[in-house]
């Protein structure tokens, strides 16, 4: 009875372990914005300026997940210093916003990287 007892705490552990790891979602993808875009001021006077990207999921999550942002490249002016932020906002199980900012005398051309989402 003992052995059988710990074969079947073995297998439910075991099936329960394969539920969690084949509940990981992942989806990723590239964004992109430039002087060509609609509402782009990164490249004009100085001062706060920013410009949101807005992504939705091609499959809604279970729950929310988790966002990743890397900035891949950047063309700025060489003749100041080149200050940015790229922040993930607003992330829920449907997509999230991503917020692109300069500041002061800065000048960012076109500004691009990846995302990636997951969720356990």
């Amino acid at each position: 009875m003992k052995k059988l007892s710990l074969i079947s705490l073995f297998l439910f552990f075991i099936a329960g372990s394969s539920f969690v790891l084949a509940q990981t979602a992942i989806q990723s993808n590239n964004f992109s914005v430039g002087s060509s875009t609609a509402n782009y001021t990164l490249d004009k006077n100085t001062g706060d300026r920013s410009i949101t990207i807005e992504v939705t999921f091609d499959k809604p999550f279970d729950k929310k997940p988790t966002v990743v942002l890397s900035v891949t490249h950047l063309d700025a002016d060489t003749k100041t210093t080149v200050r940015y932020d790229v922040v993930a906002s607003s992330v829920s199980r449907d997509g999230f916003t991503i917020k692109i900012s300069t500041w002061s005398e800065t000048k960012i051309f076109g500004i691009g990287g990846s995302w990636i989402a997951y969720s356990n």
